[in-house]
């Protein structure tokens, strides 16, 4: 790992926790429900979750497909116990085999993004049913490569991880006491069988991240990549995934007609009025 991306855990562990507590609090909620997925990022956010609300401030729901590998359950369910946090388990199978029944010819993205967006759907329901805001798990890594489903694991009230790429994210977890199980599993979706993030993306998280680094926090020209030994198409291919995925990193665009437009002239902080 480049030493560009260390991080003082310690720090950021407090000032992330300090981040769930006053932004969960400051409009009106205790609890937050998070999706158990037994991998690295959502058991991370977990932890960070319990170590801010209490144990009962944070609902687990552990969402299998039947084509989930059986260990991300497993594992999902031995954070909650271990973090003594309320959980739930809710099969996404008999919700998304119709859809994919009706539309046959759907690939493995699109069922992929049926199943990411169902999970949502179960979250932020039982949101609604116990009075918290859903806690999103994806990292800056994720975000800028366009590597999440819209509407799927980006929504979210709030995203204690986006701020850290996925290599930070490992060495939090290790700070955290996340299980070495977790952390030492290959990242994965787990939206077909056999399916990793490094497989499918076609680099892995090392390699990437330092390049991120140095192209969005640093400001870096391609040719400034090249001289530190970055090849050109590499360079080119990760640019082109920030450049094509900015939509979903933005607000749905309002088109203006008034005077005041949300989002552009009608902005006010979440806790606005409270």
């Amino acid at each position: 790992m480049s030493k560009e991306l260390l991080i003082n855990p310690e720090l950021t562990a407090k000032l992330l926790e300090d981040f769930i507590a006053d932004e969960v609090r400051k409009v009106g909620f205790q609890k937050v429900v998070i999706g158990l997925s037994g991998g690295i990022d959502s058991t991370t956010t977990a932890y960070l979750a319990r170590n801010s609300l209490g144990p009962e401030g944070v609902y687990g729901i552990i969402m299998p497909y039947k084509g989930s590998n059986p260990q991300s359950e497993k594992d999902g369910l031995s954070v909650a116990k271990k973090l003594g946090i309320s959980w739930r388990r809710v099969d996404i199978t008999p919700m998304v085999e119709p859809l994919f029944q009706a539309f046959p010819q759907m690939d493995k993205l699109r069922k992929g993004n049926v199943m990411a967006r169902e999970r949502m759907i179960i979250l932020y329901d039982q949101s609604r049913e116990i009075e918290a805001l859903v806690l999103g798990t994806s990292n800056k890594t994720e975000y800028l490569l366009g590597y999440t489903t819209l509407w799927g694991d980006m929504a979210c009230a709030l995203a204690p991880l986006g701020d850290l790429y996925k290599t930070q994210v490992y060495q939090l977890a290790e700070f955290l006491g996340v299980p070495e199980g977790i952390r030492r599993k290959k990242p994965s979706a787990d939206l077909w069988a056999g399916q990793t993030d490094e497989e499918e993306l076609g680099f892995t998280y090392d390699e990437v991240d330092t390049l991120l680094y140095y192209m969005v926090d640093k400001r870096f020209t391609f040719s400034e990549l090249e001289e530190l030994g970055y090849k050109r198409e590499f360079v080119k291919n990760v640019f082109k995934r920030i450049q094509t995925s900015q939509y979903k990193r933005r607000l749905p665009l309002i088109a203006k007609l008034s005077e005041r437009t949300i989002d552009r002239d009608f902005r006010y902080p979440r806790d606005w009025g409270r």
